[in-house]
């Protein structure tokens, strides 16, 4: 258990975007003083589940490395959510997890919609590293919608799962801090109790 905080804790060091990181990033620069702001860097109950959410949303909606973290800082703004948890859910979505998102999301959208379409045409332009012409041309295909409608779906359900789920993290965090503050005050109460009872 041990081992598995401790590789979390270095995975999130080494992925948790920095404040000078989004000061240098170009698509943020123009607002880097708003993103920066210290209340959308605070850990609160409000903005960590909001940040979760966000994050999931973006990140497996864009799909795109490097307008993921851009994206979620930008959209952190508007519904006041913590930006570095925003930027650092993004990379849930990550070359490993990619081929099983677009899959499920075709599923959900070719059934949805009563649609089909080549998926291998997909796939050719993420692994050609396609340009914005050719994605433009992608979008005009069979397959668009289906993948489209189905990145919505599954963006917007993890997005709810995991908004729900840190909101219970941080509230049965919350209780067992405030438990544990109760037992230290009552330890130290009745420790001092026989003091008084000492010295009267």
């Amino acid at each position: 258990m041990a081992r598995r905080k401790d590789a979390l804790a270095r995975w999130w060091r080494s992925n948790m975007p920095t404040r000078e990181s989004m000061e240098q990033s170009r698509i943020l620069r123009p607002v880097a003083h708003r993103v920066l702001a210290p209340e959308l860097w605070r850990f609160t109950r409000r903005s960590v589940p909001r940040g979760v959410a966000l994050g999931l949303l973006v990140g497996i909606f864009l799909l795109i490395p490097g307008l993921q973290i851009a994206g979620a800082a930008l959209l952190a703004l508007p519904v006041r959510a913590n930006v570095p948890l925003a930027a650092a859910m993004t990379f849930l979505s990550n070359p490993a997890t990619t081929p099983f998102i677009l899959a499920l999301s075709y599923y959900i959208g070719s059934t949805l919609l009563g649609r089909s379409g080549d998926m291998s045409q997909l796939m050719a332009l993420i692994n050609h590293h396609a340009g914005i012409g050719e994605w433009m041309r992608w979008l005009l295909s069979d397959t668009a919608p289906a993948i489209l409608f189905g990145l919505s779906v599954v963006s917007i359900v993890c997005a709810a799962i995991g908004y729900l789920v840190s909101a219970w993290i941080w509230r049965a965090r919350l209780a067992r801090k405030w438990r544990h503050r109760a037992h230290i005050r009552a330890e130290a109460r009745s420790m001092t109790l026989p003091l008084k009872e000492q010295i009267s």
